[in-house]
Parts: structure tokens; C-alpha cells; sequence
């Protein structure tokens, strides 16, 4: 296929995918396949249960909701495009798909990078504040948190691709990556690119970092909490909690921070393959387990819907 010139005869991109070895394609298509099945029972189920049982309609669950409809939704965005390109070799998307995979991918990561601040903030106040939690975590608070993290997101990621795509592409139109993300269609444009990667990475900066942010001082003043604890179930209840965010925080802000937070200049895009394979795939299996599966009140409403079927 031709190089393309510019944006204007650009119709289509070509992914490369993961590997273009053919030993592993199908080894790799069904990891992914079973990965996305676990991801859609996971977080399908998460969903279920939180709606039909009235005891997990309080803040804490209604967040757990809604990051399992994100994780759902930004998995979709990304692996049925890796699988397709796996089993049948279709790695051609077109650009106005192009643009629309990039937007809602973007926009859902970054809903769930305010939901773990809010889920957070939701915690510092159960722990530190359990006389005060339900005036301070009303329907309210928690209901215009959900709705901030939603409209700031899309938001966010309309800039994007507004500051991307109305860029020139007449370097190729081959996607070094899996799907169109931000780091791969960027080396693509025609000129010097620095003034929209300045955009970019203020704009993540300040996403990131503000939900770092109210991340890392809630759970700084929930030690503080526990530090003061004198029961010993207390103490192991509420590090239990705090060990499965911070496992989660730390994949998840880990490999964003290593995907966006520096130059395209400094990315190695074979790196960020792998790298992205456990933002896009392993977290949002992984949230389920991590966030609800250990919790005892969604595993008793588990064992009530079983029964009551």
C-alpha cells in the first residue's frame, strides 16, 4: 500500500499488531480470547450483582460499578481489534475508526482514573470519618463525583483528537501498535510535533496528578487513621482494603505514567506494545478480583443471588 501524503487522501491505517510471528498468533488469540471472556464475567456480573442487591446500592458499590462498566468499556474498545488482527489478519482500520477508537479509549482510562480518586476520597471518609460518613458521602456528593469523572474525560479526550487529527499524517500510514493510540499516531505526522506533546502532557499531567494526588493524601491520612487503632482486626480490615487500591493504583498509573508522561521521542514503540497490553487487557480483568471478589458483602450477595436462581 502507498504511503499516504498528507491527511486529506488519508483513508486508513494499517496496524501492525503484536507479532507478526505465526507460531504465536494463535497461542496469543486465545490468551486474549480467554482474558476478554474473564473481563466480560467479571465485570458483567460485578454490574448484575451491584443492581439487584439493594444492601450494595451505597457509595462504595455505585463507584465498583461504575469502574466495571469502564473496564468493560475501554477493554471493548481495544481487544476485539487485537483479536481480529490475530485470527484473520485484519489489521486494516479506517480513520474515522481510527479516530473514534482512540476517543473512547481515551476517554474511558481516563473516567477511571478519577473514579480510583473518588473511590478513595470514599474510603478516607468511611475510615477516618465513620461518624460523619453519610453526611459527608451523600447521593449528592457521590452522584456529581460520577458525573465529573465522565464529562471531564470526554472532554478531555474531544481535545485530543481534535489536536491530533487535524494534523497532516505523510509518514506512513502504518501504526506501529496494536490499536490507535496517541504515542503511535503521533509519529506519523508531518512536522515538529513538540507544541501539541507540550498540550498532551499537561493535559495528563494534570489528570494524573491530580488523582494522585487525592489518591496518595487519602490513604496517607487512612494510615494515620489506622495508626491509632487499637483493635487488630481494624488494623488487618483496613490494610486489606488498602493493599488491593494500591495494587491496582500501582499497574494502572504505573504503565500510564511510562506510556504518556514523557516525549514520543523517548517511546520504544516494541515496549509500549507490551506495556499497553496490561492497561487495555489485564487491569480491567484484574479490577473485578482485585476490588470485589475478596470483598465478604459482594461475596454473600453472590451466594443470596445463586440461591435465590
Amino acid at each position: 500500500m502507498p504511503i499516504m501524503k498528507n491527511r486529506t487522501e488519508m483513508t486508513e491505517f494499517i496496524l501492525l499488531g503484536l507479532t507478526n510471528d505465526p507460531c504465536l498468533q494463535l497461542p496469543l488469540f486465545i490468551t486474549f480470547l480467554l482474558i476478554y471472556i474473564i473481563t466480560l464475567i467479571g465485570n458483567l456480573g460485578m454490574l448484575l450483582l451491584i443492581f439487584l442487591d439493594s444492601q450494595l446500592h451505597t457509595p462504595m458499590y455505585i463507584f465498583l460499578g461504575n469502574l466495571s462498566l469502564v473496564d468493560l468499556c475501554y477493554s471493548t474498545t481495544v481487544t476485539p481489534t487485537v483479536m481480529a488482527g490475530l485470527l484473520i489478519r485484519d489489521n486494516v482500520i479506517s480513520y474515522n475508526d481510527c479516530a473514534a477508537q482512540m476517543f473512547f479509549f481515551g476517554a474511558f482510562a481516563t473516567v477511571e482514573n478519577y473514579l480510583l480518586a473518588s473511590m478513595a476520597y470514599d474510603r478516607y471518609a468511611a475510615v477516618c470519618k465513620p461518624l460523619h460518613y453519610a453526611t459527608i458521602m451523600t447521593t449528592s456528593v457521590y452522584t456529581w463525583l460520577i458525573t465529573g469523572s465522565y464529562v471531564i474525560s470526554f472532554m478531555n479526550a474531544s481535545i485530543h483528537i481534535a489536536d491530533i487529527f487535524t494534523l497532516s499524517f505523510c509518514k506512513s500510514n502504518v501504526i506501529h501498535h496494536f490499536f490507535c493510540d496517541v504515542p503511535a499516531i503521533m509519529a506519523l505526522t508531518c512536522f515538529d510535533n513538540q507544541v501539541r506533546e507540550l498540550v498532551l502532557l499537561y493535559l495528563e499531567s494534570l489528570n494524573i496528578f491530580f488523582a494522585l494526588t487525592v489518591i496518595w493524601t487519602s490513604y496517607m491520612l487512612i494510615f494515620v487513621t489506622i495508626l491509632k487503632m487499637h483493635s487488630a482486626s481494624g488494623h488487618r480490615k483496613a490494610i486489606s482494603t488498602c493493599a488491593s487500591h494500591f495494587t491496582a493504583v500501582s499497574i494502572f498509573y504505573g504503565t500510564v505514567i511510562f506510556m504518556y508522561l514523557q516525549p514520543s521521542s523517548s517511546h520504544s514503540m516494541d515496549t509500549d506494545k507490551v506495556t499497553s497490553v496490561f492497561y487495555t487487557m489485564i487491569i480491567p480483568m484484574l479490577n473485578p478480583l482485585v476490588y470485589s471478589l475478596r470483598n465478604k458483602e459482594v461475596k454473600n450477595a453472590f451466594i443470596k443471588l445463586i440461591q435465590h436462581y
